[in-house]
Parts: structure tokens; sequence; C-alpha cells
């Protein structure tokens, strides 16, 4: 079922389209660390070069690293190995989006969490159409 899935479905990699696409107006540039592949080729209405990701597993743009954000954002001309310092030692790794996860963040007065608010403080005052 690869050839069929992969003809009608686009968020797990790339559809029939994008893969035809790619191979026949596509250059590889590069790929990252969650193995993500990114090509140019072509231009867009605007005469800048097209410029793509392939994503490995879910199609999930929180999963594009900053750096090669930029570059696909035409912010750096080159690939990001070769036009960008080094990484900081503070920089902290790439972390998913946890949102729908049991690992999302729930304020304390979401239902998830309990559901229970601080009571109010009497400092509200509700609005009223006749004052």
């Amino acid at each position: 079922m690869g050839i069929v899935k992969n003809i009608f479905t686009w968020w797990e990699g790339s559809t029939f389209g994008t893969w035809l696409n790619t191979t026949r107006h596509g250059t590889k540039v590069g790929e990252d660390h969650q193995g993500n592949v990114y090509y140019e080729g072509g231009t867009d209405p605007n005469g800048l070069t097209r410029r793509f990701v392939i994503y490995r597993g879910a199609n999930d743009a929180s999963r594009v690293p900053a750096e090669w954000h930029g570059w696909l954002h035409h912010t750096i001309d080159g690939p990001p190995e070769s036009h960008l310092p080094p990484p900081r030692i503070w920089e902290a790794d790439y972390t998913p989006n946890q949102t729908g996860t049991p690992n999302a963040y729930r304020p304390s007065g979401a239902i998830e969490a309990g559901g229970k608010r601080q009571m109010a403080t009497g400092d509200y005052e509700a609005w009223t159409p006749d004052a």
C-alpha cells in the first residue's frame, strides 16, 4: 500500500506530485539532524529560487530547525552548515510540539489539570450596558 498511500496522502512524507517535482526540478541542498531533506529548484512568481523540505515522518512545520527555517525563507543564501556560526553551548536542542500530547502545557484552570481555578479576589467589576 506504500505507493497508493503516497499518491493520495500528504501527512507522512511527500505526495506523488511533490516527489515527481523533486526528481525533475529539485536539487538536494542538505539534510538536518532529524532526517528532513531540503531542496531547491525552479523559481517562484517573485523570481526567487523555490526552496522546500521533504519531512522524514510526520509533516510538522515545527520540526524544521531555526537555521533551515532561515534558509527556506531566503534569510541566508547557502546551506546553514557553511553560512552560520557553530551552535552556542547555551542553545537548547529541538523539542517537538507537545500540543495534544500528555506533556502539553495545561494551566491551573484547565479541565485536564483538575479544573479548579482560583477564587475571584473582588477587584473585578462586571460590565453592564446601562453603565
